[in-house]
């Protein structure tokens, strides 16, 4: 008997024991089980500006925790080492959700606001980010969500009343693009339009040359997150040459510069990054 995923627009229908195209979604009695539940590749205590967030808590630092596995498949991808890797090959530590949410206690006194769910995609972790999301805010901490925005309606609207901020990624403005992904571009808008309703959102774009690098699609980016919130953050952010992207060159930094500016003509808080 096949059981379908509800967690992103993919609905991967698999049999008894057969994982999902994310690579950490499994049908397990009939059941959709997260299989990478508390399996931590990667964590570390990190500026809240390395996110990006620039606008929630400068200053401060937040506990950054990651698995394996993502529902996206962009060749350009700066974690492939992790998000692209499934549960053979990649290193993992075993963490509970108390666990986690103790060790963002202990680094308190180093600055520590909470904790960010990132490096991997964490919506195909969701009842590992939900449980941790719900004990970390009975001790008062700052739950942040690092996203790359694909997610189905139901599952982002009952984690939402936990989640204090996100970045999410909005990889560029066109279907085709985000079809080359594997991924949905309406999805993604829908994401950020909830999640701009109820929590803090700021928005990050990387410029890849020759892909998502026009002045026309910058423009459009700016003026439809204008319409949301002219208040929302803007992240542009420069390319490096990485995973199945090797054969492209870095992107000018004058070009991030002057996307900025054109963006900068519809949001007052826009960001460079990587230059």
């Amino acid at each position: 008997m096949k059981t379908t995923c509800p967690i992103c627009f993919h609905h991967c229908s698999l049999e008894e024991g057969q994982t999902g195209f994310c690579g950490a979604r499994t049908n397990i009695q009939d059941q959709i089980i997260c299989t990478n539940y508390g399996k931590i590749t990667s964590i570390a205590l990190d500026p809240i500006e390395k996110k990006p967030l620039r606008r929630f808590f400068p200053g401060s630092f937040i506990l950054s925790a990651g698995s394996y596995g993502c529902n996206l498949r962009c060749p350009f991808c700066q974690n492939s080492d992790i998000s692209q890797t499934f549960k053979d090959h990649v290193r993992i530590t075993m963490i509970s959700p108390q666990e986690l949410v103790d060790e963002a206690l202990k680094l308190k006194a180093r600055g520590n606001i909470g904790i960010a769910y990132t490096y991997n995609e964490p919506f195909i972790s969701y009842e590992f980010v939900m449980d941790c999301s719900k004990l970390a805010h009975q001790k008062k901490l700052k739950n942040v969500l690092v996203t790359n925005g694909t997610v189905e309606e139901k599952p982002l609207l009952d984690i939402l009343p936990w989640i204090d901020a996100m970045n999410i990624d909005l990889k560029g403005f066109t279907e085709a693009f985000y079809k080359k992904l594997s991924g949905n571009l309406d999805t993604v808008k829908r994401t950020i339009e909830l999640s701009a309703k109820s929590t803090h959102v700021e928005i990050t774009t990387l410029i890849i040359p020759d892909e998502n690098d026009s002045e026309e699609e910058i423009s459009q980016i700016a003026q439809w997150i204008a319409g949301i919130d002219p208040e929302i953050a803007y992240h542009i952010t420069r390319f490096f040459p990485h995973f199945r992207m090797m054969d492209r060159n870095a992107t000018e930094v004058r070009l991030v510069y002057h996307l900025a500016e054109i963006a900068r003509q519809y949001l007052p808080y826009v960001y460079v990054g990587n230059c």
